[in-house]
């Protein structure tokens, strides 16, 4: 009895190592060589449809060593590549910056340019403020104007390449001031912090400008377009463009909108003239005539014999409203035949009667225009009055007071049709050649 007893008890133990040891085997093999069996027949059982649809999996399934990390390195890999294009992506993305150009305007003829042909605003708004800027963009160009008694070489921040440089160079003390800002240009240029240069000039009445021809990029310069008013005879319309004289911005001659009231209401003068009358000029041979038939009281004539560089609100206002209230703004020359006359009377809609006769000077005829004066109004074909001499002035002057209301209201849109027109041709092909020129289609 206690030897079947002791048979009993050594046969549980042994009975309990065999499930012990199988026990074990199940846990540190068994484990291993089931998962691949059943993980493989469940992938190929839905592979079945899968190769049936894309035939995609066989080479992965039909493999005999299989990897039971090759999903989780296949997710990681995607993943590192996904990664990676995003960042080039980015990186490429980041690398195509808009370009931009900023405008340092350092005569008023940069107004004009900035608020009347490009229609942009500045901030302030006060005239008399020493730091005004604002920001316009033209396509994907980004363009900035800086002006102001506080913008000078060397003490504002230069944070761009392109750069159109706005001067005037009338008179000798004016381009002893553009020239320092020439100079400036260049050593920005030699340190790499520049890389393009226009420069927009008011240029001298008699087209006496051969200081500049130093700056052009032709000559060994920086200069690289150049945009220069009044007739000169340099224009080719590839690296010289002419660039009209504007309005006087110098005088604070606003932007003007057009109203219905401009345009339909019956103005009480058939003419006006406001200005300086030089001692044996047309301008004193125009006085003659209009008082020979009495048309001066027809029109609103204010004659002074001194030129008066700055002007009063009431001055202002009196001009503005002598545009307004006549048909006809008689435009003699004066120093040059181009004066602000006749663009201030476009932004009224009151038709310039032009002296169609050169001034003395250097200016004329170009390579690409042959009918100096005022080539580039004449190219775009102003629908302004040219007359040779003032005799024709009354002949005019009786054919105005024939025309009814209908045909000058008619003839006033064209005329500010064409002033819009003349003004947004300039912008594009102003904004067109720098980026010409600069090669701004990547670069910044």
């Amino acid at each position: 009895m206690r030897l079947t007893r002791k048979r009993f008890c050594s046969f549980l133990i042994a009975l309990y190592c065999l499930f012990s040891l199988y026990a074990a085997y199940l846990v540190f093999f068994g484990r291993r060589s089931r998962v691949p069996t059943a993980t493989s027949r469940g992938l190929r059982k839905g592979a079945a449809p899968a190769r049936e649809r894309r035939g995609r999996e066989q080479s992965t399934l039909g493999s005999e060593e299989w990897n039971p990390w090759e999903e989780d390195e296949k997710n990681e890999q995607q993943h590192r590549v996904k990664t990676s294009l995003q960042i080039l992506n980015k990186s490429t993305k980041g690398g195509k910056t808009d370009p931009h150009v900023q405008i340092w305007g350092k005569a008023a003829i940069g107004l004009y340019l900035w608020e009347h042909i490009f229609e942009g605003l500045l901030e302030p708004t006060d005239v008399t403020a020493q730091w005004r800027e604002g920001k316009s963009i033209v396509g994907n160009t980004h363009y900035s104007f800086l002006t102001g008694p506080s913008v000078v070489p060397g003490y504002f921040p230069t944070d761009v390449s392109n750069v159109v440089l706005v001067l005037n160079g009338r008179e000798k003390a004016k381009i002893s001031h553009a020239t320092q800002w020439l100079f400036f240009a260049q050593t920005l240029k030699k340190t790499q912090k520049l890389q393009h240069l226009a420069v927009v000039l008011l240029g001298n009445e008699h087209c006496d400008n051969d200081w500049i021809l130093q700056f052009l990029k032709r000559n060994g310069g920086v200069v690289e377009l150049l945009f220069i008013t009044y007739d000169s005879p340099w224009i080719n319309n590839v690296d010289i463009f002419q660039w009209p004289l504007g309005v006087a911005t110098y005088r604070n001659f606003p932007v003007v909108e057009a109203s219905w009231s401009m345009l339909h209401d019956e103005r009480p003068y058939l003419c006006n003239f406001l200005g300086t009358i030089y001692e044996n000029s047309s301008r004193q041979a125009l006085m003659n005539i209009l008082k020979q038939d009495g048309n001066d009281k027809l029109c609103w004539i204010s004659a002074r014999e001194q030129w008066q560089p700055r002007e009063t609100n009431e001055s202002l206002k009196n001009y503005q409203d002598a545009l307004l209230h006549s048909d006809l703004t008689l435009c003699p020359v004066g120093v040059n035949t181009e004066c602000y006359r006749i663009y201030e009377a476009c932004s009224y809609g009151s038709i310039p009667v032009v002296e169609d006769v050169m001034t003395a000077g250097r200016c004329g005829n170009s390579s690409v225009h042959h009918n100096a004066p005022l080539q580039l109004l004449k190219s775009r074909g102003a629908p302004f009055i040219f007359i040779k001499n003032w005799k024709e002035l009354p002949a005019i002057l009786e054919k105005e007071k024939t025309i009814v209301l209908k045909e000058k209201v008619q003839r006033r849109k064209e005329l500010l049709q064409w002033y819009q027109q003349f003004k947004t041709e300039l912008k594009t092909e102003f904004t067109d050649a720098l980026e010409s020129s600069f090669s701004m289609n990547n670069k910044r």
